[in-house]
């Protein structure tokens, strides 16, 4: 077990997430996590849209009582607060609500209405990047649920990789799953899940710039649909 050491240099924790990248490869995702719980303790947290609760799931069998992070950005559809709170009801986490700085109707007044039909990027910056940004400030490391699957933008994410914006490390333990992987541990362990994962969409963010996806298309078809935007900004 690695030692936890609260304090590191960025130089000694960019380093750690590049060895534990190669290291960790090919090992399990409960593997990963528990190796992120040993290294970093409760300086350790996990970030998740409620799209699904399968990586709180895997990182509270680590880490029980791991702190998983939530942006409510103002816009989210009424099923993603609902699996939010029913997370936080029946899961061995504690479950942190960050908000932005902004109510949807102060930045209405200073931006102007619909500012996500305008400029999503911005949008998405002063709702969701800067929000998590402020979040992260306590911890050394957060773990996402992105997987190399989901679209050509995360085909290379590394299980542990380095977030440079964030002088973080960021641990992706279900990166090499496929969705086929996802659908048999939420069947097996009865982990909750968006109920609009049931409703025709694939990947679900703000209400105002989520759709359902059509046949054949991939699972973020259904995200800024139409525009060139295929993140939100959090990712890179």
């Amino acid at each position: 077990m690695t030692a936890i050491r609260e304090e590191r240099t960025s130089g000694e924790l960019k380093a750690l997430a590049e060895q534990a990248g190669r290291d960790l490869e090919d090992a399990s995702a409960a593997e990963i996590l528990t190796w992120a719980a040993d290294t970093f303790g409760k300086r350790f947290c996990v970030a998740s849209s409620m799209e699904d609760a399968v990586v709180a799931h895997l990182a509270s069998r680590a880490m029980p009582g791991v702190d998983v992070v939530f942006l409510d950005t103002g816009y989210h559809f009424e099923e993603t607060i609902g699996t939010r709170d029913a997370v936080d009801a029946v899961m061995d986490v504690r479950v942190i609500t960050l908000t932005p700085r902004q109510t949807v109707a102060e930045q209405d007044a200073e931006y102007g209405p619909e500012l996500h039909d305008r400029d999503p990027d911005l949008c998405c910056r002063l709702r969701k990047v800067r929000p998590l940004e402020e979040g992260l400030a306590g911890y050394l490391a957060w773990a996402t649920g992105l997987r190399r699957d989901e679209s050509e933008t995360r085909a290379n994410t590394p299980v542990v990789g380095w977030d440079d914006r964030r002088q973080k490390v960021k641990v992706s333990p279900i990166a090499r799953w496929t969705q086929d992987d996802v659908d048999a541990y939420v069947a097996e362990h009865g982990v909750l899940t968006n109920p609009l994962l049931t409703d025709g969409y694939a990947s679900v963010g703000c209400a105002p710039c989520t759709r359902r996806v059509l046949e054949g298309e991939d699972a973020r078809a259904g995200r800024w649909a139409g525009r060139a935007k295929t993140e939100c900004g959090l990712h890179g």
